[in-house]
């Protein structure tokens, strides 16, 4: 039997199921139970190793524990690319590039290895490595990607989500009009990871940020849940179950673009040319892209007040003490001028989280840590073109904060500790 599900409707449902689950599970393991990215990182990979044993070592697809090796692969693979960038400090266009190159020489060994790359014959254990390898790779291409879009170039998760769902529904019908389907797989495999995690966002997000409000805990139980009607029904009805014939010749078949399911008649000569054209388009598209969203990023750290005041706007709680405008009389307290600009939202926000805490309400904290959080993202491309050291220290704080104030055993003493710290980073 093929090892792999074929690929149906229900593939590409339970597919960004999973980059959801994985990335909220990741988000739990980090902030909520304190472990941190290096702990979460260590934690997942060796789970990661056990359920891929398992599923090199079945003779057959079995869609729970396929499903389940996507799901660690997608937190591995996204925590990858984070321990890259935190941790390495390697910027996410070198991760971008690198991970592409990277697919492509998985992609160019595997051919030249097996002589074809139809996932509709993954019969063997050195075919089925290189299926997995490839999946690995996509999901730490897809955060570098997605990440570079929504955060490093100021998109937004939502915006980001949109414009894959419509790069995906550009695939989709470039396919059906003769695009070769292999190609057509793995660009929509990339995409999907990066629209998952955008409708995870969605959902978590509070109203004021532009979500539904449902928290990462209930969203994660819609999306398990989810998962697991589907591969109940998948287990059960298996529909995505690919028989391999036992004869040789018939097994050839399979690897055969012409024979293969989904895919269209056409040469290995079409097929690269096709793949030529479409990353020359990929890289002059998002190159021009890339250059325009910069260009707006450099106008806006140019003027240091307004996109920090207007990425923060509506956050500051009343009665809060606020840091007097430059030029005015000294009123209430002064802060020292910081390499990112006017820091007054972040502050603000920071102050009422410390008070919060002050008064018992870790509830309330809690909640209004979230403002501090999108309000830094939504700033932080501009931010990081100010001072990109400064920025990452501050960050760093505030990951500090959102472990302590998240965590399933918060300790008062360690948060207001964790808030008085990212205060004076601040210059407060």
């Amino acid at each position: 039997m093929n090892k792999v599900p074929e690929v149906t409707i229900y593939f590409w449902i339970i597919k960004i199921l999973c980059t959801t689950v994985g990335e909220s599970a990741a988000d739990f393991l980090n902030y909520n139970l304190n472990w941190g990215l290096t702990g979460t990182s260590i934690a997942t990979g060796i789970l990661f190793a056990v359920v891929l044993i398992v599923q090199l070592r079945l003779r057959r697809y079995v869609a729970s524990v396929y499903w389940l090796t996507v799901v660690l692969v997608s937190v591995f693979g996204t925590l990858i690319t984070d321990n890259m960038t935190d941790h390495l400090g390697v910027p996410l266009e070198t991760s971008t590039i690198v991970f592409s190159v990277l697919l492509g020489l998985v992609f160019l060994v595997w051919y030249l290895s097996e002589k074809t790359l139809s996932i509709h014959s993954i019969f063997t254990r050195r075919r089925e490595c290189f299926y997995w390898l490839a999946v690995l790779v996509t999901f730490a291409l897809g955060t570098a990607a997605g990440d570079l879009i929504s955060e490093g170039l100021g998109v937004g998760y939502l915006r980001t989500g949109l414009l894959c769902a419509g790069l995906i529904a550009v695939i989709t019908v470039a396919w059906r009009l003769g695009l070769n389907a292999v190609l057509a797989f793995w660009i929509a495999y990339i995409l999907t990871r990066p629209l998952g995690a955008s409708i995870g966002d969605y959902l978590a997000q509070p109203t004021s940020n532009g979500g539904l409000n449902l928290g990462v805990t209930v969203t994660s139980v819609i999306f398990l849940v989810a998962i697991l009607a589907v591969v109940i029904y998948l287990s059960v009805r298996k529909p995505d179950v690919i028989p391999v014939p036992s004869d040789p010749a018939a097994r050839a078949v399979l690897d055969e673009p012409e024979t293969a399911p989904h895919h269209h008649a056409q040469s290995p000569r079409v097929a690269l040319i096709q793949t030529v054209v479409v990353l020359a388009i990929v890289v002059i598209g998002g190159g021009a892209f890339y250059a325009w969203r910069s260009s707006v990023l450099d106008a806006e750290a140019a003027t240091p007040d307004s996109s920090v005041s207007s990425a923060a706007s509506g956050s500051e709680a009343v009665g809060s003490s606020q840091p007097t405008a430059a030029g005015s009389p000294a009123v209430g307290p002064t802060y020292r001028p910081s390499p990112l600009g006017d820091m007054t939202s972040f502050i603000v926000i920071t102050q009422d989280t410390l008070a919060l805490v002050n008064s018992g309400d870790h509830s309330g904290a809690t909640s209004r840590i979230t403002d501090l959080e999108s309000a830094w993202d939504n700033s932080a491309a501009a931010l990081q073109r100010r001072d990109k050291n400064e920025w990452h220290a501050v960050d760093d704080k505030i990951d500090a904060v959102l472990r302590e104030l998240r965590s399933t055993s918060p300790d008062p003493s360690a948060e207001k500790q964790a808030l008085q710290s990212l205060l004076t980073q601040m210059g407060a």
